[in-house]
């Protein structure tokens, strides 16, 4: 995928979900883009990734400390599970690769589940 492709993915994936009040682009470079979706001022998805080196950030941030995630590193994922955010899940499902789309349905999940929207 190139930066291109994925800036597109997070745009469209993020327009379609109405708990998304901005998407704000913090950075874009030739191999990476940083993105901030926000939900409320101390509320919003991170999203990172680096083409060229397989690394992939998502991560609900609340009140400055990570809620929930998903990373992956050289193409390798894991979960950051909402009971444990500083954990690491690599099982079956926790090394699943997702898109960002998928990981906005299963943040509005967690919005529900932890009461904030």
């Amino acid at each position: 995928m190139t930066i291109e492709e994925f800036v597109e993915e997070i745009e469209a994936a993020a327009r379609r979900f109405r708990f998304i009040r901005a998407i704000v682009q913090v950075d874009v470079t030739r191999f990476s883009a940083k993105y901030r979706l926000m939900i409320a001022s101390d509320l919003y998805v991170q999203v990172y990734a680096n083409v060229r080196n397989g690394t992939t950030g998502l991560a609900l941030i609340y009140q400055g400390r990570r809620l929930y995630g998903r990373d992956s590193q050289d193409w390798q994922w894991h979960r950051h599970p909402v009971d444990d955010p500083e954990a690491h899940d690599f099982s079956v499902e926790g090394a699943r690769a997702l898109s960002t789309e998928e990981f906005l349905f299963e943040v509005e999940e967690t919005l529900v589940d932890q009461g904030l929207i």
